[in-house]
């Protein structure tokens, strides 16, 4: 099977070191990036510009940032998790925010991890490659 991640991330340098911490572990055969939470969603349920989408109906995991254009991540989180068929999608928030309201209504939403990302060019690649592992290689995700 065919493991998919999906990556909601509107800043180009962090979506660039991500994919290059995934890529070197060699774990994802399939990293879909989008850019905002509007994008994430329609990604999800195969609406507007993904109504096409090729591949499964929805990704291993999603690696999702919280300040997102048009809709947050947290917004994104709530709406998977009112969803029956995207209650139990593994998400994973991966963010710079540090401040512990986002952190609880991350969790509060469902979340299954919350990552800050790490300032350092080298422990931000650490740490995503650790996520990938675990999230992609020892997680057994439910069947969607």
């Amino acid at each position: 099977m065919t493991k998919t991640l999906l990556l909601v991330e509107d800043n180009p340098q962090d979506e660039a070191l991500t994919l290059r911490a995934l890529r070197k572990i060699n774990l994802a055969n399939q990293i879909d990036v989008v850019r905002d939470g509007q994008q994430a969603l329609d990604y999800l349920f195969r609406e507007k510009e993904f109504a096409n989408r090729e591949g499964p109906d929805f990704p291993t995991a999603v690696l999702l940032d919280i300040g997102l254009p048009r809709i947050n991540g947290l917004d994104v989180l709530a709406r998977l998790r009112a969803d029956p068929r995207t209650r139990l999608l593994p998400v994973i928030i991966l963010t710079s925010s540090d401040e512990e309201r986002d952190r609880f209504a991350s969790y509060d939403n469902g979340a299954n991890s919350f990552v800050r990302k790490p300032l350092d060019f080298g422990e931000f690649a650490e740490v995503v490659a650790r996520l990938g592992i675990y999230w992609l290689a020892t997680n057994e995700p439910p069947n969607l």
